[in-house]
């Protein structure tokens, strides 16, 4: 049996890390302390930018470090909101049929993304995917540190740990379909023997079309 790996932001949902940091920092309990913690998410925002751009490790550990102070119960009680503003209503048109098309052949769905677990998740079963691979915040005296537990999922992690899942459960990563909409990931389409990109961006795209993967756009797609 052959597994389909998936991306998450930008492939299956038109949101990205961000929206669940600046969601739950603006859902604080105290909106002092909410308006401090975006402030400070802010001011922080030009560092982001250079590591969304020249390493994605390190822009999920510099932004997952806003969470620091949240306590644990509060993650868990306001996710299922969350996950609403954050994923469910951002899901593109044609991705319910994309995974649907993936399970009618018999494939394992993966999801693999950087997002938090406990959002994935909720996205997982509301897509219909088997299992999910994601970021999961350290919380220590039940609130988080503002760390992340290791593996931290991004840019070439990302390939060993589909490698270890496909090892794990008896797939053949020469039969394994792999999506993404990021030039980041290439690591991720590389190691299985079905790469496709879905809304790929520029350098994707070059890559996509050199060496004819297929090119899907779920953006304006419909049944």
């Amino acid at each position: 049996m052959a597994a389909s790996y998936f991306d998450v932001d930008g492939t299956l949902v038109s949101s990205n890390l961000m929206h669940s940091a600046v969601w739950y920092m603006a859902n604080d309990v105290n909106p002092l302390r909410s308006a401090t913690k975006l402030g400070k998410l802010i001011a922080r925002s030009p560092r982001l930018l250079w590591a969304e751009l020249r390493d994605r490790r390190t822009f999920n550990e510099l932004l997952f470090e806003v969470f620091r102070g949240t306590p644990e119960d509060r993650l868990h009680v306001l996710a299922d909101e969350a996950y609403v503003w954050c994923m469910k209503d951002r899901i593109y048109p044609g991705a319910r049929d994309i995974i649907a098309r993936a399970k009618d052949l018999g494939h394992e769905v993966v999801l693999v993304s950087g997002a938090l677990d406990f959002l994935l998740e909720r996205l997982a079963k509301d897509l219909g995917a088997d299992h999910y691979v994601g970021n999961r915040l350290e919380i220590h005296d039940g609130y988080a540190t503002g760390k992340i537990l290791r593996p931290v999922v991004a840019g070439p992690t990302k390939s060993r740990l589909i490698a270890d899942h496909a090892r794990d459960n008896g797939h053949e990563l020469a039969d394994c379909f792999g999506y993404s909409d990021s030039y980041s990931d290439v690591p991720m389409l590389s190691v299985v023997g079905r790469p496709a990109v879905i809304n790929p961006d520029p350098a994707l795209l070059r890559m996509a079309r050199t060496y004819q993967w297929p090119i899907i756009e779920l953006e304006t797609a419909s049944k």
